[in-house]
């Protein structure tokens, strides 16, 4: 719900249990007043009066320091010195912009965001949004800044569209958000990083003086971060205290942070990264930033957490496997590499139908001269050593054995060792007059360009029209660099960068539109683009190229601060673990993998007959408990980057049903009894577990006896109400 205070100039966001205040003060800045707790009362009007005078600061607006207001929107070149939310270049080479109070509108639902991913409301949802118009009236420069309130959801959403109608302007900073948090002095910044293998370790750290920040810089969101950040009070946890979070509907190079000034107020902001970026505006041209997410949580990080697993699961992901229960996959990959042929595919799915997989992915390897990754990639058809009866044949021999059949590109790459680059080696991105240094043998086509989106659209759309492909994993391995193209003049070289990410998103809405039968998943070398940026597109990532289950616990737990398991591919690989080395149990493998989207990279003709039964029953145990690690709500009990152990609680939608997963990555022989207390259950109602019945009230404050006498323990409890 929106209000707008038309006395005292201050508009009101509330969600069901949040609100997010601004005013205008003196008909002219816009600032950020307060963003916390659903308020039931108005502000007092002295809000902004006890902000005390500063001993030379720079005067603004009467008596008040711009260095010290809490804008909503800040600029460079202004008497705010901190990190600006907008920065832009002038004809006559000035950068000083000052943005002032025009006027306002709400609207109903959510408008879409021209060329980006952005979260959406349906009919019947209780979202308005609030676009508020800023003007430099001396440049002409106009920012339309949008606020979409999910009251239901607990989210706002924003974005800012810049538009020029004055002489050519350069953009050379556009952040989505920036918010000033008042009484700060105490907090902790939390983000995700790690690197290939590694993704989405949890880092929490105390906001000091100065500016931090995490930023990606290689032209996709990355492993290295994630475009996510949270300010927290400094005693917050996983269940209660303040917790801000902003998360980026981004794929490409970003910037997030925290800097805190002397006096108590830490600005947080999130965007695409100003490094190597510009945008030019000529007269009447605008730029649209993507969309940033915000979520306030007074019940900690998991609440925080359960807002934007619902928000993105409904509304973000989109298409028909939004709301259904998706493929079971067995992926070529880690089996074959690249030693197959079109019978080995065949045997791989006659073997994976015996445990119930619904689909055989056949990973890299299949086209061109592809039989190494040396050459190959750019050339879209079939290897005719490879399949000499063509892909259409190799789907329809799966399809008569009751699997579907899905397929690996990699579209934004290529070998210099292709037909496509030897007849448009300027199709690359590179330097004039540089080398070109390829990672994994490649370089990065330049999906700037509109040919280059269109090979690829008309590419992609023949294999998946003369065969009958219904999965697709959409991969890309290697990070930018000598980042330039040869179709755009000088001055605007520094758009290439997001100019790409466009161009990717044309090619995606494009494709997944044409095809809305297929089911997309995206993959980066495993996690390195894991934002909410591609799950618009493909409601699903390859979580990690690391499979190996005791590693997967923490990235899993990582990548859902932000994103829910039905986001997160899984899958139960063979032992020793192809990128870990390590060895594991069957069970903990298939444990491990079964909250997120489930699938196997292995041979199961090579497994033992136990291990094909435990696959099978693993397989049905997913599809029963499936709706209740996709759908429900999860509650992280204990952390694997704290303890030695993983303790999930997953809470069926209708409250019926609570599962607990129990992983331990070591263990202490005769080691002490520990007592897991779960969450959220209905103290006076009785729950079965096998042959046991325990009221609520028990489980939450005794809990579940657990010994840790040995590594590698996996236990998965299943919980009833009884009604």
């Amino acid at each position: 719900m929106i209000v707008f205070d038309s006395n005292n100039k201050v508009f009101y966001l509330h969600t069901k249990k949040t609100t997010y205040a601004m005013a205008i003060l003196e008909d002219k800045a816009l600032l950020h007043a307060y963003w916390g707790k659903r308020l039931k009362h108005e502000l007092s009007p002295d809000w902004i009066n006890d902000m005390e005078f500063r001993p030379l600061a720079p005067l603004d607006f009467g008596r008040f320091s711009t260095d010290m207001l809490p804008l909503e929107y800040s600029t460079f070149g202004s008497a705010d010195l901190r990190v600006p939310a907008l920065e832009a270049e002038y004809g006559d080479g000035s950068t000083y912009t000052r943005l002032e109070y025009v006027d306002h509108e709400t609207v109903n639902g959510k408008p879409a965001l021209c060329g980006l991913p952005a979260t959406y409301a349906e009919e019947g949802d209780k979202t308005e949004t609030l676009i508020i118009h800023l003007k430099d009236s001396l440049r002409d420069l106009h920012v339309y800044l949008s606020y979409s309130v999910f009251e239901e959801l607990d989210a706002i959403a924003r974005s800012a569209r810049i538009v020029n109608m004055g002489e050519c302007a350069r953009i050379n900073r556009a952040f989505s958000a920036s918010v000033d948090l008042i009484g700060t002095e105490n907090a902790d910044l939390i983000h995700l990083d790690g690197a290939w293998v590694r993704e989405r370790s949890i880092t929490r750290r105390g906001i000091v003086p100065g500016n931090q920040s995490i930023e990606s810089r290689n032209g996709c969101s990355g492993a290295v971060h994630n475009p996510f950040i949270a300010v927290c009070d400094k005693e917050a946890t996983e269940n209660r205290g303040n917790v801000y979070g902003m998360s980026l509907v981004y794929s490409g190079n970003f910037s997030a942070g925290a800097e805190l000034s002397p006096f108590n107020s830490a600005r947080a902001y999130i965007g695409i990264n100003p490094q190597n970026f510009s945008f030019v505006l000529e007269s009447g041209e605008s730029f649209q930033t993507p969309e940033a997410v915000l979520v306030y949580s007074a019940e900690g990080l998991g609440g925080m957490s359960r807002v934007y697993h619902k928000l993105y699961r409904t509304r973000l992901c989109r298409g028909k496997y939004r709301d259904i229960p998706r493929s079971i996959v067995l992926n070529s990959w880690e089996t074959t590499y690249f030693s197959f042929d079109e019978n080995t595919i065949v045997q791989l799915a006659r073997d994976a139908k015996k445990i119930g997989v619904d689909t055989m992915v056949l990973d890299d390897g299949w086209f061109s001269t592809r039989t190494t990754d040396k050459a190959g990639l750019g050339d879209w058809w079939e290897n005719p050593d490879r399949l000499p009866s063509g892909l259409g044949w190799l789907a329809d021999e799966v399809n008569k054995l009751g699997l579907k059949f899905g397929l690996w590109f990699e579209p934004e790459m290529v070998n210099m060792d292709s037909e496509l680059f030897r007849n448009h080696p300027d199709w690359a991105l590179h330097t004039p007059g540089r080398a070109t240094t390829p990672t994994r043998n490649q370089i990065t086509l330049d999906f700037s360009r509109k040919e280059v989106c269109d090979y690829i659209i008309d590419s992609i759309s023949s294999i998946l029209d003369r065969a009958n492909i219904e999965y697709v994993k959409w991969d890309m391995n290697r990070y930018m660099c000598e980042v330039g193209s040869s179709a755009l003049p000088a001055e605007k070289q520094g758009e290439v960068y997001h100019r790409y990410i466009l161009g990717l998103y044309h090619v995606l809405e494009t494709l997944t539109s044409r095809y809305p039968n297929v089911l997309f998943e995206s993959c980066a070398s495993g996690g390195g683009r894991f934002d909410p940026g591609m799950l618009y597109y493909m409601p699903q990532v390859w979580t990690s190229d690391n499979s190996d289950a005791v590693d997967r616990l923490r990235i899993q737990y990582g990548t859902s601060i932000v994103y829910p398991y039905s986001s997160m591919s899984a899958h139960i690989s063979v032992c020793p673990n192809h990128t870990q080395g390590r060895i594991t149990p069957f069970k903990m493998r298939c444990n491990v993998a079964m909250p997120g989207q489930l699938g196997f990279e292995l041979n199961i003709g090579n497994c033992t007959e136990e291990e094909i039964e435990m696959s099978r029953e693993t397989v049905k145990k997913y599809r029963e408990l499936e709706g209740v690690f996709h759908n429900g709500d999860l509650y992280r009990l204990v952390s694997p980057f704290e303890t030695d152990m993983s303790v999930l609680q997953f809470i069926s939608e209708d409250e019926s049903r609570v599962i607990l997963c129990i992983d331990s990555q070591r263990g202490l022989f005769n080691g002490p009894d520990q007592y897991i207390k779960m969450m959220a259950l209905d103290p006076d109602s009785q729950y079965k577990c096998g042959d046991k019945t325990y009221y609520g009230e028990y489980l939450m404050n005794f809990g579940v006896h657990f010994c840790n006498k040995r590594e590698h323990i996996s236990e998965m409890l299943i919980f009833d109400k009884i009604q």
